[in-house]
């Protein structure tokens, strides 16, 4: 009780102190000098051509042959007759232009002034929900902002918020392909909160952190700031989609604990592909037609029906009737924030305190984007899985179909 009649009193002195501010604020009282001043010029006006002009006998004629005149619209239709009315109607003129030259010099500096900061990326984004926020900068962004506009059709260009400290050269780069310039950006810390939440963490879908090289930073500094902004994105916003790019894998378990969706070791695969070449078998090129965006053929995610949740693979392997090759299922996909609160749920559904405790240890280990490859026929299909499929290229399937 005591606490709310301090709120209570705290709120009405910080709405006194707002009031005060804004009645002794230069500006505040200009604006009441110059309405009184207008107001006590309509009344002079008004009584002064009363008794005498047609035009000017109600106090409405007085008002609006006021604002026809400050305004500079001029119809003409009243007009003063007498001198001292005309004396004021030459003060009311000089007045009007003098106000709405201030205004419109004011706005055109507000307008400029705006624009200027959205150029140079310091505008919080007003009303923006279920966006696409890109943290960092690297080498080749253009090539990866092309591939992701590619593999993410659905997403309108004006949903995607670039967050990051490159230079302005290099965002003016950017800004300048046609591909490009309905994306938003905005210059900031993907580490520091305050950026963040200009950039409507709270509301947005997605977030891709890249292993930022926009400065001198070390693989150690890199990482590091990685795992920072996402735990910093995953606090304000633990329903959104995160992707993490670092170099180092030591950082992965620091990622995983963060509950970062995806983790993308990019030298590590790097290393892999090297280390597969050099077995002179051709390795490097299978995995590169699988991920290539250009390959007609790839790795595909498919929705499993709902009628196959909870059944065997074999029964719904059996039940394709397509030329792609079912080759595993993707587990826990989706937002993990939400996977792992189902997963809680069900697992206190059990009514044997034994059971609970090991389905919770099982919570506490589950994997986002779990791949589960060639699993056994009677390998029972989990909620919120995808089935992954290697597409059949267009020249092979043309070809098969031509032997059919």
């Amino acid at each position: 009780m005591e606490k709310k009649k301090n709120d209570g009193l705290r709120g009405k002195r910080q709405f006194k102190a707002r009031i005060k501010e804004f009645l002794t604020n230069p500006s505040t009282l200009l604006g009441i000098i110059i309405s009184l001043l207008l107001i006590i010029l309509m009344l002079f006006i008004f009584r002064v051509e009363q008794a005498t002009n047609d035009g000017l006998n109600t106090l409405f004629d007085a008002i609006w042959y006021t604002l026809v005149t400050i305004t500079t619209v001029g119809y003409g239709d009243i007009y003063p007759s007498t001198i001292p009315g005309r004396i004021a109607a030459i003060v009311l003129l000089i007045a009007g232009v003098a106000i709405f030259g201030a205004l419109s010099g004011k706005f055109a500096s507000f307008l400029f002034d705006r624009q200027q900061k959205k150029d140079r990326g310091l505008l919080k984004m007003a009303k923006m929900k279920n966006h696409f926020i890109i943290c960092g900068y690297k080498n080749n962004f253009e090539k990866i902002l092309e591939g992701i506009l590619l593999a993410n059709p659905e997403i309108p260009t004006d949903k995607i918020v670039l967050l990051n400290t490159a230079s302005q050269m290099k965002i003016d780069k950017i800004k300048s392909d046609d591909r490009f310039k309905m994306i938003n950006f905005l210059h900031g810390d993907f580490t520091d909160e305050d950026a963040l939440l200009r950039a409507q963490i709270k509301t947005a879908e997605r977030a891709l952190i890249l292993a930022d090289t926009s400065e001198n930073y070390s693989i150690l500094e890199t990482d590091s700031r990685t795992v920072l902004g996402a735990i910093t994105i995953k606090n304000l916003n633990p329903k959104i989609y995160c992707v993490a790019e670092i170099m180092d894998s030591k950082f992965e378990k620091h990622l995983s604990l963060a509950h970062c969706d995806e983790i993308i070791l990019s030298s590590d695969y790097e290393q892999n592909l090297l280390v597969q070449a050099s077995s002179g078998k051709g390795m490097s090129h299978i995995l590169r037609a699988l991920i290539s965006e250009e390959a007609e053929a790839g790795i595909d995610l498919q929705d499993i029906p709902e009628a196959f949740i909870g059944r065997a693979y074999s029964e719904y392997r059996e039940s394709l009737k397509t030329s792609s090759i079912l080759i595993g299922l993707l587990e826990n996909t989706g937002n993990f924030y939400q996977r792992r609160r189902e997963a809680l749920a069900e697992a206190q559904k059990n009514p044997n305190v034994e059971k609970i405790v090991a389905n919770l240890k099982k919570v506490k280990t589950l994997r986002s984007n779990l791949p589960v490859f060639a699993p056994s026929d009677d390998y029972i299909i989990p909620d919120n899985a995808k089935a992954i499929f290697i597409q059949r290229s267009t020249e092979e399937e043309n070809t098969a179909e031509g032997e059919d």
